[in-house]
Order: structure tokens, then sequence, then C-alpha cells
């Protein structure tokens, strides 16, 4: 039927019915169209401007919490002569009592047992149990035919799993065992025969002063002093002697006294600071830009009513005032030099800066990135978080915004859907209408040519 109706317009009237609903149908949609798909992409642009807003944010505090992750950002602790004794930061404090001066008197050690030598280690170790015996934990160790040779005799040792490590040494001599206990004298072990082991196998037995096997070394603690103070541990990797300092023992040297103290990372932390000013300007232009509120010439920013969006400038705005740490002589970034201009960007009194990071760099250290984080010791990399976590909650006011402009881009969708249908049903019916027009006209015409021809006849052919 359309079709018909369409080739039908235009026949007969000599009126372009097709362009004339045309014409009629856009003047009466295409400005509410256009109003409605202006609105369209308006909101699209605000879509857009407050997703890279929330994102713009979201790197800065993910890039400044990673950075702060590096131990060039924190206090290290230092030695003197690391060949002797080396240090490293335990993570979730803050070390005391440094600077200290160490002496290493003596390294720990771990038992060494080595056997006679054997052929190969396929020979015959021999059938029977023997009891290792480590501090006060005894293992039966137990060998039988045919799996019975040196080499199972290492095997059956190391799957006891006591700490002690069974090895055999192959060297021109021939094949031996060798076994090696944890360092520490608590960790000191014997093998002794059971009544079943057969007289080979009581080649490989110690019972703490004699036995088959030889004592190349005998089990020790490791024996330091720290700022006159003795203290002995079963370990070279000493966890206890300084809060949150692990000291490697590498070497002892008696006699000779090793200074380790905290390398505060004074550079690093000006950079930092210098760093965040700049990353926080930037992200704070954007936001001015975007938020401009214009002089009614269509200047205004594209999120220039957001309450959302201001929010977050707001608690952006907040970070120089927020206390980074509830102790030491610097708590927030304008004790360090750190204020506000009148745009909002911040700025940078960096003979402030170097005058605290002089006096105290630990201090400063401490509050900008503590050891220990904590609700009062959130360090400048969780305030920012906090602020972070807050603006992009599920309640937070960047959801809201984004929900408000959803909501609003289903609502436009709608009524352009609408606007289509009532387009397309308006030409449809005006082509109705034009349509059975031209059919009265086209019959009106029929009836004109039919009379005409009549008059000619009835006046004899003349016109």
């Amino acid at each position: 039927m359309a079709i018909d109706i369409a080739s039908a317009l235009g026949i007969g009237s000599g009126i372009n019915t097709s362009q004339l609903v045309a014409d009629l149908v856009n003047a009466t949609f295409q400005p509410k169209q256009s109003m409605v798909s202006d609105r369209v992409s308006t909101n699209n642009a605000r879509i857009s401007a407050l997703a890279s807003a929330k994102g713009s944010l979201n790197t800065f505090s993910t890039a400044l919490t990673d950075l702060l992750q590096s131990s060039a950002y924190n206090g290290q602790p230092v030695s003197n002569d690391p060949s002797i004794a080396s240090v490293s930061l335990i993570a979730g404090g803050v070390p005391k009592g440094l600077p200290a001066q160490i002496e290493v008197r003596q390294l720990a050690r771990g038992q060494v047992l080595q056997s006679s030598t054997l052929g190969a280690t396929s020979d015959v170790a021999g059938t029977g149990s023997l009891t290792l015996t480590v501090g006060t934990t005894s293992t039966t160790i137990t060998l039988a035919s045919p799996a019975n040779t040196l080499a199972d005799l290492a095997g059956a040792i190391n799957a006891a799993n006591t700490g002690v490590t069974a090895s055999i040494v192959t060297d021109q001599s021939g094949a031996r065992l060798v076994l090696k206990g944890e360092t520490g004298a608590n960790k000191a072990f014997t093998l002794t025969a059971d009544a079943s082991a057969d007289a080979a196998l009581q080649r490989f037995t110690w019972d703490g002063a004699a036995g088959g096997l030889m004592i190349g070394q005998a089990a020790q603690n490791a024996l330091i002093r720290i700022d006159n103070v003795d203290m002995e541990y079963a370990s070279n990797e000493v966890t206890g002697a300084i809060p949150f300092v692990r000291i490697d023992l590498n070497k002892a040297a008696p006699g000779t006294s090793v200074t380790l103290a905290t390398d505060q990372p004074t550079t690093t932390m000006s950079d930092l600071v210098k760093e965040f000013v700049s990353a926080y300007n930037d992200l704070k232009r954007a936001l001015n830009s975007s938020t401009a509120p214009g002089a009614g010439d269509g200047s205004a920013g594209l999120l220039s009513s957001d309450s959302g969006v201001r929010d977050m400038a707001r608690r952006l705005a907040g970070l120089v005032s927020t206390q980074l740490s509830a102790t030491g002589p610097y708590k927030t970034l304008a004790d360090i030099g750190v204020r506000t201009e009148r745009d909002g960007t911040l700025s940078l009194d960096t003979n402030r800066l170097n005058a605290v990071l002089a006096a105290d760099p630990e201090a400063v250290t401490q509050m900008l990135n503590p050891a220990a984080k904590d609700a009062d010791h959130p360090g400048i990399a969780g305030a920012l978080k906090s602020v972070t976590d807050y603006v992009n909650g599920i309640d937070g006011p960047l959801a809201a915004s984004q929900a408000s402009y959803e909501k609003l881009r289903d609502s436009l969708a709608k009524q352009l859907d609408k606007i289509d249908q009532q387009r397309t049903d308006y030409s449809a019916q005006l082509t109705k209408t034009y349509a059975a027009m031209q059919a009265r006209l086209a019959a009106l015409k029929a009836t004109q040519s039919y009379l005409e021809q009549q008059i000619k006849v009835w006046n004899g052919g003349k016109d």
C-alpha cells in the first residue's frame, strides 16, 4: 500500500507532494529533534569529562602509592662494612636505636659430619635402623635390601625432614656421605645405631663424641656485641637485636666495630614533594577548566554545574592541611612549605622544604611515607587514597553524578525514539491524505476531459 501511495504522489496535480510531505514533517519535528540531539551530545561530553576526571585522580593516587613502595622513599638502615654485617629494613615500623656499633665475634654454624670413603654411591651402606636425634627430637632411619646403598641412605635421611641435609661428595678418592645440620648449638645432632643395624651400617654413626662418622664442624651460635651488650643467636640472620632492622652476619671479626645507621632519602623526598605539587597542579588545572562557570556566553566548562566534581575538588584542596602524621614536628604539607594559591593550585617554598629536610630528615620521611601506616599516620599516599576512595565510592559524589548523566542519557534516547516514531506516523498520515487528494484530482481531470469532448461534439466538432 505504501509503495502504491508513494507512486501516486505528484501525479495529476503537478504538485511535488513527496517533497511537500518531507518539508512538513521536518518543519514539525526537526527543531525538537535537533534540541534533543544537542542535549545528547552535551550529556555524552559530560560523561566523557567525568570519566576523564575520575581516571586522572585514580592514576595520580595509584602512581603515588606505587612510587612510595620503593625503598628509595624510605629511611634505610646502612652498614659501613657490609662484608662483616649488612642490614636491611623490616617492614611495619621505624628502626629504633640507630646508630649503633656491632662487633661480630663468632658466626653461627651448623654441625657437619662426613663418612669414610666408599667406592661409589651404589655401594651397600648396610641394613637395619639408625636413630637420628636433633635436639630432643628423634627419627628412625631404616635401610633394607635392595634399597640399602649409600644413595639410599642419603635419600632416607633427607626424606625424614629433620633439618639435617645429606649429600654425597664424589672425588678421586671415592664417595662420601656428608651430613649438615641447621645453624645454632641447639641444632646439634647424633646418629646412633639401633640393635638391628649391621656392622656396615654402624659406619654411619656419631654419638656426639665419637663414632664411625668424623666431625668436620661443630654446631655453634652467633656471638655479637651491640653497643657493648653481648647477644647470642642461633642464626646469622638477626631480627631481634634492633627493632625493624634485619642484620645479616657475614664474617666474624673479633675486635672490629661496625657502625649501623639510617640513611634518610633527603634528595628523593625533596623530589617527591616537587613531583606531587606538579602532578596535583596538572589535575587541578584540568578540573578548573571543566568546572569554569563561564559568563553566560557558552564558555562554561562541561562540568560547571556538577556537584560531584566540585566536591572532589574541595576534598583535594584539603590535602595541604590534612594531618599526615599524628606525631613528630611536621604533620601537614603546609608544615614543610606547600601552600594553596588563589586558583587552587599548589606552590612550594623550596627554602622551607630544604630547611626541614636538613633539620630532621627522618621526621619528614615518616610524615610523608610512614614505615607503619595507620589511621593516625596515613602519609601523603594514604591521604590521597582516602580522597580517591571517598569520591569513587558506591555512594560517593562521582557515582551520583555518573548515575544522573546515565539516567538523562536513557531518557533522551527514549525521547529520540518517540520523535522518530512520531515522524514516521505523521509522514504516513500526510502521504495517505495527499494520495487521496491526488486520486480525487485525477478523477476530476478525467471528468473534465470527458465533458470537454462532449461539448466539442455538441458544437459540431468546433472548439
